[in-house]
């Protein structure tokens, strides 16, 4: 146990020193004060904590719970059953999930966050139903994205332009470190119970569509309320008691629903072992106090600091600059957020180690660095995100004709991962701050949307490495043929030989 808690610290170490290493070069250039950079070391270290405690969790808890289910909803074979089921589970975990909270405070046109929380739980939970159904019944990941991508873009036409940077982003939110985890794992254990030599190809996927779940419910949402308004003055809060106070409280109330689910359906259905029922119970502890720590830290030191950043760059003659230094904060982010590092394990384990670890986290790095690139120069040349994000999706959407399914369905689900809570309490404030100072009036057109943009860069980025693995196995094939055919060609002509020796005796 020990070895592998060092081995997790090591890890968060290791994902959280570079955007540090950088903020602290930023801070050289633009000063963000000294209560500001003491708040923002001490975030540095509860981020580390928390991002360790958090994978352990992750791997005692989320993982195994959602393996377990997973098989068993297949293996009991009733479909009503298995719709109920991952219905209340899309539902409840999106509840849970820190990152909505986050967008969902953002808004001051709505009675309450829970106006916009409600539609995109229903939203995931649909599509987790849906993404169910996929595996069991074997259809295809491509025409669920297609047909479900479609439907965006039409319902989009119809809502007011302030309305869809937010929806878009409602669908990179969603999928973070509660759900992330879970979802994988719900996943493997279905696709896994159905045995075939599909099951590790079907395993992914589940992320990609319930991603879109939230697009749809929150474009909806735009229907009926017509306009939608937000709050440019983010709450930040300089007392790290508060903090801590409303985290525990809200990391609380988010995650106990999902455990008295689980308990009740382990005493029903599941029945597992007392020593495997006591590591799960330590597990959600540690997940529990490693997202305590995490958003803390993300809250207290991260999201003032990116405000700071965005308004003091946005207010430069060059503000360009800040294209370049958006892609560098995008590349070194997306190392800190724990789903990711959910995400990367399971593929690397998927795959028998043809997808390595460091692989999966370079292609998301470059994706995210050219999604926060992308959304900057949007902000600073007022440019409409329907340029980005057509061409992206029907690039992204094209490329699944031509790349093995398996990267298609890791790609998809890596868009949801990679906007976790870095994203929303960092990346986003610093767009809301760089937005607000060059144009306030256009800040719900052109700051909100980088979320999406963060979203959908690895979609492209993660099936080029597969089209790239593609060509590479082709040419491994190809020599392999051109060997054996030759090894052929020696063998007969050895063989003539020896029958004319024979012959001339």
């Amino acid at each position: 146990m020990r070895k592998i808690i060092i081995g997790k610290l090591k890890e968060s170490v290791m994902s959280v020193l570079p955007i540090t290493i950088l903020v602290i070069i930023i801070s050289f250039f633009v000063n963000i004060g000294k209560e500001n950079m003491v708040n923002f070391l001490l975030s540095v270290l509860l981020l580390i904590g928390g991002m360790s405690l958090f994978t352990l969790g992750s791997d005692s808890a989320m993982i195994p719970i959602g393996k377990e289910i997973g098989t068993h909803l297949t293996q009991k074979r009733s479909l009503v059953f298995l719709i109920a089921i991952s219905f209340i589970i899309g539902f409840m975990i999106t509840i849970a999930e820190p990152d909505l909270t986050v967008l969902a405070e953002q808004f001051d046109g709505l009675k309450t966050k829970y106006y916009l929380i409600i539609p995109v739980a229903l939203g995931v939970g649909v599509f987790l139903v849906l993404a169910a159904l996929r595996i069991i019944f074997q259809i295809k990941l491509s025409y669920l994205l297609i047909i479900s991508y479609m439907l965006v873009f039409t319902i989009a036409f119809f809502v007011v332009p302030e309305f869809v940077p937010i929806s878009l982003d409602s669908g990179g939110v969603t999928t973070g470190p509660i759900t992330v985890p879970f979802i994988l794992a719900l996943g493997t254990g279905i696709a896994m119970a159905r045995g075939d030599s599909r099951s590790e190809e079907d395993s992914f996927g589940m992320v990609a569509l319930c991603s879109v779940g939230p697009i749809i419910a929150v474009l909806v949402l735009g229907l009926f309320l017509g306009k939608a308004t937000i709050d440019t003055e983010t709450v930040v809060y300089s007392n790290i008691g508060v903090i801590v106070v409303k985290n525990i409280k809200e990391v609380g109330l988010a995650l106990a629903p999902f455990a008295i689910f689980f308990a009740g359906y382990q005493l029903i259905y599941l029945k597992l072992k007392a020593k495997k029922i006591k590591k799960i119970a330590i597990g959600i502890l540690f997940t529990y106090l490693g997202l305590v720590l995490f958003l803390t830290g993300a809250n207290f030191g991260f999201m003032p600091v990116g405000i700071i950043f965005g308004e003091k760059l946005g207010a430069l003659d060059f503000n360009w600059i800040l294209i370049p230094l958006g892609a560098l904060l995008g590349f070194f982010t997306v190392m800190a957020e724990p789903a990711v590092h959910v995400l990367n394990h399971q593929v690397e384990e998927i795959t028998s180690g043809a997808i390595s670890k460091r692989l999966m986290l370079l292609s998301l790095a470059i994706g995210v660095s050219i999604s926060v690139a992308l959304a900057m120069l949007r902000i600073v040349f007022d440019i409409s995100i329907w340029w980005f994000v057509i061409p992206g999706y029907i690039i992204a959407l094209g490329l699944m004709f031509f790349v093995p399914k398996i990267f298609t369905a890791i790609a998809f689900d890596s868009g949801g991962v990679a906007s976790g809570p870095m994203t929303a309490t960092f990346i986003l404030p610093l767009a809301i701050g760089v937005g607000t100072i060059i144009d306030h009036s256009k800040v719900l057109m052109n700051a909100f949307g980088i979320v999406a943009f963060v979203a959908m860069t690895p979609l492209i980025v993660i099936q080029l490495l597969g089209l790239v693995y593609k060509i590479k196995l082709n040419r491994k094939k190809n020599k392999d043929i051109e060997e054996e055919d030759l090894d052929i060609i020696t063998f007969k002509k050895r063989e003539s030989k020896k029958t004319g020796e024979q012959g001339d005796d």
